[in-house]
């Protein structure tokens, strides 16, 4: 009669259930990492948005500026649209 080698068996049933433990860990990560990548574009987008829309009312604002000839206010306003701007760290991101 053949005897069961007790080492041998627990190695392979821990074997297939460390496998299968990790394969459910890779299918989770997998469902995370797209489900993250889906909130990453949306964010992508709505900055990008964001920016264009800064851009445009940084831009009117010059104009409106220019055309007035309001020069102290536009000073003071220049001084705070960049504090806030150099605040959040565009700046710097925009000059690299």
């Amino acid at each position: 009669m053949m005897e069961i080698n007790w080492v041998i068996l627990g190695w392979l049933i821990d074997m297939t259930l460390n496998g299968f433990v990790w394969l459910i860990i890779a299918a989770f990560s997998l469902l995370l990492i797209d489900m993250t990548d889906t909130w990453t574009r949306k964010a992508i987008k709505w900055m990008d948005k964001a920016d264009k829309w800064i851009r445009k009312l940084i831009d009117d604002l010059f104009e409106w500026i220019q055309k007035k000839n309001l020069k102290i206010l536009s000073s003071i306003i220049l001084l705070i649209i960049f504090g806030i701007l150099a605040q959040l760290e565009i700046i710097p991101k925009l000059i690299t």
